[in-house]
């Protein structure tokens, strides 16, 4: 999940899965597969380090998550 500012302020949290393409206009608008078109104050840029982020994140927790304790343990060292 990315979080987003709409032009009027609003934040909102897009499902990053979701994100088919981002149109440069002035401001951002993004497509969902959905359908749905939202703009936003964010430059594509910072839309694409917020995507990259959340999976970073997701990946470490999953990682973390599933790794035996005695590689863990063996990292450490």
């Amino acid at each position: 999940m990315v979080e987003l500012t709409k032009l009027n302020g609003t934040v909102l949290v897009v499902n990053s899965d979701l994100i088919e393409f981002v149109e440069v206009l002035p401001d951002s608008l993004i497509t969902l597969t959905t359908g749905t078109k939202i703009m936003v104050r964010e430059n594509v840029s910072d839309i694409i380090m917020g995507v990259v982020e959340f999976r970073k994140r997701i990946r470490r927790e999953s990682d973390s998550q599933y790794r035996r304790p005695d590689v863990a343990s063996e990292e450490k060292k």
